[in-house]
């Protein structure tokens, strides 16, 4: 496919993807879902051990880009759930799914579903420059691509429906305060703090962190016996693999591991 509205490249078992609609603070339309879905599909096929998503520009993402459909106040009404359905679910679950890390670099707003986007993502880093709207409620709509699921699960019931019903701009410190985010880097290092993330996670153990990650997002919805048990379950497969044998014999002979992430 080629690409109009990101940037994707593979290199050194790391992916990175690059919202690259700069004019629109990167909102998303039809043609942009479409390339990302491609490129989450290389990601996945393509040996990468890691996923790095930033955006162009001033903006890490304003969501859906509101020019791209037909509505006023005297329009016909869109059908949004269509939308919804057909682009945002499959993109959020599609992050959830990939075996990999996958590093959220947001170097200016995150707004609507591009901040849900953004929350998707397992490590989560912002410039100071940053914010986070929950832009939805000035347009009459819930928080939707999973927000309504991430927020009260980050910060607590009482800040998420603050964010939900306020539509307040919250600055990336405050978001790594509330533990929304996990770190806000200054500007000018966001880049290299996520460079440098992604090159540790291309040597990790890829599997062992995929399954890692498959515990944590688990767990809400777990008891603490299948919690327990998940983790019985989870800790025979990696046991078995080579990675741990790996990380065993180079803790034990004072080397640096060699993994191989399978």
């Amino acid at each position: 496919m080629d690409y109009q509205n990101i940037i994707f490249s593979l290199e050194a078992g790391i992916a990175r993807v690059t919202f690259n609609r700069p004019d629109r603070l990167n909102s998303f339309n039809a043609e942009m879902h479409l390339e990302l879905r491609d490129a989450l599909a290389r990601t996945r096929d393509g040996h990468a051990r890691v996923l790095l998503l930033t955006g162009a520009g001033r903006g890490f993402c304003a969501g859906q880009d509101l020019a791209d459909r037909n509505v006023s106040a005297g329009s016909e009404p869109v059908d949004l759930g269509y939308t919804i359905e057909t682009y945002y679910t499959p993109l959020i679950l599609g992050l959830r799914a990939l075996e990999m890390p996958v590093i959220c670099a947001v170097n200016g707003v995150a707004a609507g579903a591009g901040a849900s986007i953004a929350l998707a993502c397992d490590i989560v880093l912002a410039a100071r420059s940053a914010s986070f709207i929950q832009a939805f409620c000035k347009l009459g709509l819930v928080p939707d691509a999973g927000g309504t699921w991430a927020l009260p699960r980050l910060v607590g019931t009482a800040r998420a429906m603050g964010l939900a019903m306020l539509g307040d701009k919250l600055s990336a410190e405050q978001a790594e305060s509330w533990g929304l985010i996990w770190k806000c880097v200054d500007d000018d290092k966001l880049m290299a703090e996520a460079d440098k993330l992604a090159v540790h996670f291309s040597t990790a153990p890829t599997r062992g962190l995929a399954r890692t990650k498959q515990a944590i997002y688990a767990s809400s919805g777990n008891s603490l016996e299948q919690q327990l048990e998940l983790e019985r379950s989870l800790q025979q497969q990696l046991g078995f693999g080579h990675d741990y044998r790996e990380g065993v014999a180079a803790f034990m002979e004072k080397r640096s591991p060699n993994f191989k992430g399978e």
